[in-house]
């Protein structure tokens, strides 16, 4: 059974950087760190069976499992000795070899006991040539370097574990989990804030992993525990909403709708029984288990502080935006065909606050405010779209704005001077020099001594650069009489 999330579809404008470079980071572990792992055994084996080391440890080995069996009752330990068993039967050496090379808790078990397993001669030999392989090969491989070891535990581990995978299956599986869960919560959460969150919940998860499996001398490697993590705090980032899932089961899947944290003690319950009733399988179940109980624990726990989610990850995908807007906008330019012009502002000025960046909303709302240039609203519409405008680098919009509102609507709400300051400044700035003289007359009308002398100097620089000296004149006698 496989269930998973598929509420969201990746925004390639916006790629999920943090998520690609976990995938290619692993990538890379894989294919030139542990890539040379299949060498390092090569060796161990051939130094294994030329030392005769199999005679030595193939009857201790059948020794430890019998025993496992008559003292812990421990039924896989039964399928074991009857697959080692059948490789002597076969004269598998290489696999007996492998078998007992990989096998940590038998090493361990060899190097506790074996003062009562060989004679001195026997164990003297043992040790000199295993020392030598585990020396020289085993304890180099990569599981073994920086793989999550419970006996023995450093904190370093806790983090390059999660880069680490046990062959081509394990990584495409993991990294293909990896990509599906993380460019959504990467988007939820922010580059930094995720990236964060998914060393946290590696590191959380292979803890409990130590807690379950104390002593034990076989490592953990692998990004399940993160991605678990991943899991966790995907359906507690959506909460009580419903959200879409993908399931499989067999031969059959399908989509179905379920509130998103209704899928976390379903996701834990099925690890939870695996660990206990599906035996021996190499899967970290309680790894996974802590994952989701990180990932979830963390976004509960911080979700109004550090791990708070972005306001704009609920917000829909641009082309859902699209198609909304265009709904709504046919709607208010219906309206307007009708005639019906308050109920087209008001379905223009709801457009508005959802899409504040649309130009062409807020020139509608100017068009629908001059049919009143009595009004003060005429004004602030007019004043709004001169700032528009100016901010898009448009400054024959802006002067053509603010000349239609001289003729409209000045003698009802005169404009303030910083207004006609701003077109001063701009139709300078683009050598529009009449809308500049013209914007100059109004601020003389309304006073304001240091602006109008600021602007009398920059038109009396202007036209002098041009020399134009009757203009120059006449901007200097000006500004001589200032006060």
């Amino acid at each position: 059974m496989l269930i998973i999330p598929a509420e969201n579809s990746i925004n390639w404008k916006r790629p999920p950087w943090v998520t690609l470079g976990l995938i290619l980071a692993c990538l890379l572990v894989f294919l030139f760190y542990q890539g040379g792992d299949d060498r390092k055994l090569e060796s161990a084996l051939e130094q294994y069976l030329n030392g005769n080391l199999l005679a030595l440890e193939g009857p201790a080995y059948e020794d430890y499992l019998q025993r496992a069996i008559r003292f812990e009752g421990d039924a896989q330990r039964v399928l074991e000795l009857q697959e080692f068993q059948s490789l002597q039967e076969n004269n598998e050496a290489l696999w007996q070899a492998a078998t007992l090379l990989l096998d940590r808790e038998f090493y361990q078990y060899l190097q506790d006991n074996r003062d009562l397993i060989w004679a001195p001669a026997e164990r003297s030999q043992w040790q000199q040539q295993r020392t030598a392989i585990e020396e020289q090969w085993i304890s180099r491989m990569s599981a073994y370097q920086l793989g999550l070891v419970p006996a023995d535990l450093s904190l370093y581990t806790l983090i390059s574990y999660q880069f680490l995978h046990g062959g081509w299956g394990h990584i495409i599986g993991n990294l293909l989990f990896l990509f599906l869960l993380g460019f959504t919560v990467e988007k939820a959460l922010g580059p930094g804030r995720f990236l964060a969150a998914y060393l946290v919940c590696g590191a959380l998860s292979g803890l409990v992993f130590v807690g379950f499996s104390m002593g034990s001398y076989i490592p953990l490697v692998g990004a399940s525990g993160s991605i678990s993590g991943l899991m966790g705090m995907y359906v507690a980032i959506y909460g009580l909403q419903k959200i879409r899932f993908f399931y499989f089961l067999g031969v059959y899947f399908n989509y179905f709708r379920a509130p998103a944290i209704a899928l976390l003690p379903v996701w834990l319950g099925k690890e939870v029984y695996d660990y206990w009733y599906a035996g021996a399988t190499g899967i970290a179940y309680m790894a996974h288990a802590g994952g989701l109980v990180a990932g979830a624990g963390l976004v509960w726990l911080l979700g109004k502080s550090w791990l708070q989610v972005k306001e704009e990850f609920f917000e829909p995908e641009e082309d859902e935006q699209d198609a909304r807007f265009t709904s709504a906008y046919a709607q208010a330019m219906a309206s307007l065909g009708r005639m019906e012009f308050d109920l087209a502002r008001r379905q223009f000025e709801a457009l508005r606050e959802h899409y504040p960046e649309r130009t062409i909303l807020l020139e509608h709302l100017y068009q629908l405010a001059k049919l009143r240039p009595d009004l003060p609203e005429y004004r602030e519409r007019a004043r709004q779209l001169m700032a528009d405008a100016m901010a898009r680098r448009q400054p024959e919009q802006m002067v053509s704005v603010w000349q239609e509102y001289l003729s409209k609507g000045e003698a009802h709400h005169p404009l303030a001077v910083e207004d006609h300051n701003r077109v001063l400044f701009i139709s300078l700035k683009h050598h529009d020099l009449k809308a500049a003289e013209k914007a100059f007359e109004r601020m003389r009308a309304q006073g304001d001594p240091d602006l109008v002398s600021e602007a009398c100097r920059l038109l009396l620089a202007e036209f002098e650069k041009l020399q134009m000296e009757p203009k120059a004149r006449h901007y200097r006698q000006l500004l001589q009489s200032q006060p």
